[in-house]
């Protein structure tokens, strides 16, 4: 009982901190900013755990918070392209410095080094690709409701498959990685989302004369795609916790584990909500 209460005062102010963090464009830069600077310090911290590895856990960490400020500087114009060359300079010295570490398999640091990159600070920085659109005179424009709702989908999925795959689970989706969930889940929580989609989508375009960017159906599509890659997202979190031996990725979420934990599906919808919007629908 303890522990329920727990994980619900602790989801509660999650949800609370993440809706408010996306109302305003200053604060969803320094929401993602700081969601980055904490999630890659907990994969730093945990790779590091793995017998002759050494990632820099404190440069790795600025340098991915760095990139992720400094895209969304640049997507809504306030700074050039020239933003980019201190975290370049700062990749180039994570590879230099294997040169005097004497560490037995350098390329090990390198690989776990560059994933952290790829896989943490890479999405994050992506969201303000949801966040900021640019017309035509390349004027940028705050979009709230997109990455919003990529999470609101997100929360919805996991809700729904957990309370569909409590009462008719039966068939495992992934057994190998993760064997607490089920094909049974996984539908019923996506169905749910699809339908939460569909109404977002009518409300959004309830006013004709200045519709939504995105009409009914690409917001099915959306959540649609959300489900889908969020899940993928889940399960590569749960492989990577699996390869490591451990239950969860931390424990600065009572009752949710760590940031990893709470973040995994988001590392893999976010750059598929990217790809979708841009590529399917924006073009």
């Amino acid at each position: 009982m303890k522990n329920l209460i727990t994980r619900t005062i602790t989801g509660v102010l999650y949800v609370a901190i993440m809706v408010a963090g996306m109302m305003r464009p200053d604060t969803i830069i320094l929401l993602f900013a700081l969601i980055t600077a904490l999630t890659m310090w907990e994969y730093c911290g945990l790779v590091n755990n793995i017998e002759g590895v050494r990632v820099n856990q404190l440069i790795s960490t600025i340098a991915a918070t760095y990139f992720v400020a400094a895209v969304a500087l640049w997507r809504v114009g306030m700074i050039d392209f020239r933003v980019f060359i201190p975290y370049i300079l700062t990749i180039v010295y994570l590879f230099v410095e294997e040169l005097y570490l004497k560490q037995q398999n350098p390329v090990n640091d390198w690989a776990y080094t560059m994933l952290g990159q790829m896989y943490v600070a890479l999405p994050m920085a992506l969201v303000f690709f949801l966040a900021f659109q640019v017309d035509a005179m390349s004027q940028p424009s705050f979009e709230m409701l997109i990455p919003l709702c990529l999470f609101v989908f997100l929360w919805v999925n996991d809700s729904g498959a957990y309370c569909v795959g409590s009462l008719l689970g039966k068939h495992k989706l992934f057994p190998r990685v993760s064997p607490g969930k089920s094909w049974e889940g996984s539908v019923g929580g996506g169905i749910l989302v699809l339908i939460v989609a569909g109404v977002i989508g009518w409300l959004a375009n309830r006013n004709p004369s200045s519709p939504h960017l995105l009409s009914i159906g690409q917001w099915i599509g959306f959540g649609l795609v959300v489900v889908i890659f969020g899940t993928l997202g889940d399960l590569v979190e749960s492989l990577f916790k699996r390869t490591l031996g451990i239950k969860d990725s931390g424990n600065l979420l009572p009752g949710h584990g760590g940031m990893l934990d709470r973040f995994d599906s988001s590392l893999m919808a976010i750059p598929a909500a990217v790809i979708y919007l841009y590529t399917l629908t924006m073009v």
